[in-house]
């Protein structure tokens, strides 16, 4: 039986990181801008790429590429190992015992509401941790990003990821006081005649919660729609309708009065929050300070 080569086994870095970029971009030009080489550079390197490997990655049509179902695969599995040699290299300029930084998505108003607040006892508790956190919507895929970890609202079925139960959310109509002042809100059926501000993700709450308030009401009318539950309280408490949404994002404003509760009728999520992230992070010492006091805050948070 013959033996492969081993330097056939192991490319050069640069043609790894030059298919690596064009397979994130589906462009070879944009991979070009990435890795700071020329257009022809790339289409030379990842040329060398596939001759040295006997494998079509790409398809090549004119001056557009797509890769192949074998230039998929292989893109996947670059991607996390180029991403574990980024992470090993950075561990090892740190400085000696300093936990590596870490980097977590989370959902803007969960972030803004419940996460920041509590910080301060993450950093009483490890100085050192360095953690960068930014605003994700949608889910991803961590072979092409560079989070350690991120804060999901949904089911627990995030493809390739281990998870963590959170917790669900309690959401509640609110409004502006002076709807109340105004005597326009008797009963939940009243609701139904004023704008009922959606947040996106969530089309059907507002029909939820009145089947859940034992309201019979028709279509409900085509209602204005924001992307972050913090623009919906901030729609509420500027007069523009009824929000509905979680109990923790606006306790502020329930406290001070800038939002008001008209109906004390919940609805409970079907859904929850979940840290999510893939297996090899629990090996990581530094995210496992983050996770294990992330869990603690929640558990006690839910307590």
């Amino acid at each position: 039986m013959s033996t492969m080569h081993p330097r056939r086994l192991l490319p050069s870095m640069t043609s790894l990181m030059v298919f690596e970029a064009a397979a994130r971009t589906g462009s070879f030009g944009r991979a070009a801008s990435r890795v700071a080489l020329t257009q022809s550079a790339v289409s030379r390197a990842i040329a060398t790429l596939e001759q040295s490997l006997g494998v079509t990655l790409f398809a090549r049509a004119g001056r557009r590429v797509q890769l192949t179902e074998a230039g998929r695969i292989y893109a996947e599995q670059i991607g996390i190992a180029l991403d574990q040699i980024r992470r090993a290299t950075t561990a090892a300029i740190e400085a000696p015992g300093s936990p590596a930084p870490i980097s977590v998505a989370t959902l803007p108003s969960f972030g803004m509401r419940w996460l920041a607040p509590r910080l301060p006892r993450l950093f009483a508790r490890h100085p050192d941790l360095a953690v960068s956190f930014a605003a994700r919507v949608a889910p991803f895929d961590f072979a092409s990003e560079s989070f350690d970890a991120a804060i999901h609202f949904g089911d627990a079925d995030w493809p390739g990821t281990g998870s963590d139960f959170l917790m669900r959310e309690s959401t509640i109509p609110v409004c502006a006081p002076q709807l109340l002042r105004e005597g326009r809100l008797s009963t939940p059926a009243d609701l139904a005649a004023h704008p009922l501000l959606e947040q996106s993700t969530r089309p059907n709450a507002w029909q939820e919660w009145f089947d859940g308030a034992g309201v019979r009401v028709g279509a409900l009318r085509t209602r204005p729609k924001f992307e972050h539950f913090m623009m919906l309280a901030q729609a509420a408490a500027a007069g523009a309708g009824v929000a509905l949404v979680p109990r923790f994002l606006v306790e502020p404003e329930l406290s001070d009065g800038t939002l008001v509760c008209p109906f004390e009728i919940s609805l409970q999520s079907r859904h929850a929050y979940y840290l999510v992230y893939p297996y090899g992070r629990l090996n990581q010492p530094s995210f496992t300070m983050f996770r294990d006091w992330l869990l603690e805050e929640a558990r006690t948070y839910r307590e």
